[in-house]
């Protein structure tokens, strides 16, 4: 069955592959989320420093433990990623390596680049319309507020696409083994206020969807956009990353003292 939405990669040739095109070498710490019954992550072990496994689901103790065990440099720790203080881990992870669980990927992809600086580079698999949408263009459909802020901060590429017969249990969708290498910091807080509150109302101008988030008045918006060269009209699924980094900025520059 499936373990909390987890779906397991049966293929030890694709598992071999995710490592190598990681780059992971002595010097790394990986983090791996997600880390189900150890096949990826003796893999990882043998080519990291160490491996930093979180893992939710207490019912792979037995196989999860047995690869740690037998590896030596593997540290498992049973917890919700999505809630562990990811900033405490020591040593701090210098790239991740992952099977994500679909229902956390892209939660779980923008809270490492956020709150991991030291992280480098992301090596996941993950559902492929995951993949797509993390790397998608200015006016795709596809494209979103997630795809801004893994943007803003990483170069992304698909490094291949993953049928769903090497899967089990076998999921309904299609995956991909998505590359992610750090290009500078994560978005600021003002910023990433901006843009979910711009893609919160897709049909809505990006000025009407940020008055209705309560982040600014459509007038100031509509003027920020204006001062950074913009469309006044403009809906957000038309700008590029950087450009909602000018907006938040002029938007800042406009805010009242106090």
């Amino acid at each position: 069955m499936v373990r909390l939405g987890q779906n397991f990669l049966a293929d030890p040739n694709l598992l071999a592959a995710i490592a190598r095109e990681s780059g992971a070498g002595p010097g790394d710490v990986v983090l791996e989320v997600g880390g189900g019954e150890g096949a990826l992550t003796e893999h990882l072990a043998g080519m990291a420093g160490r491996v930093v496994a979180i893992e939710l689901d207490r019912g792979l103790a037995e196989p999860l433990g047995a690869v740690a065990q037998a590896a030596g440099n593997v540290d498992v720790i049973w917890a919700d990623a999505m809630r562990l203080d990811l900033g405490g881990l020591d040593p701090a992870p210098t790239m991740m390596v992952s099977n994500l669980p679909y229902s956390v990927a892209t939660p779980v992809i923008l809270r490492t680049i956020a709150e991991l600086p030291g992280i480098r580079s992301w090596t996941v698999l993950v559902q492929r319309e995951i993949a797509d949408r993390l790397r998608a263009e200015p006016g795709s459909r596809a494209y979103g507020g997630p795809s801004v802020l893994v943007q803003l901060a990483c170069r992304a590429r698909m490094v291949r696409k993953v049928g769903r017969e090497v899967f089990r249990p076998r999921p309904r969708v299609d995956s991909a083994v998505l590359h992610l290498e750090r290009s500078g910091p994560a978005a600021p807080p003002a910023v990433v206020e901006l843009v979910r509150g711009a893609f919160a109302h897709r049909r809505k101008t990006l000025a009407g969807s940020v008055e209705l988030a309560g982040i600014a008045s459509r007038a100031a918006a509509r003027a920020a956009l204006a001062e950074a060269g913009l469309d006044p009209g403009v809906r957000a699924e038309a700008l590029a990353p950087p450009e909602f980094v000018l907006v938040a900025e002029r938007l800042a520059a406009e805010a009242p003292a106090g």
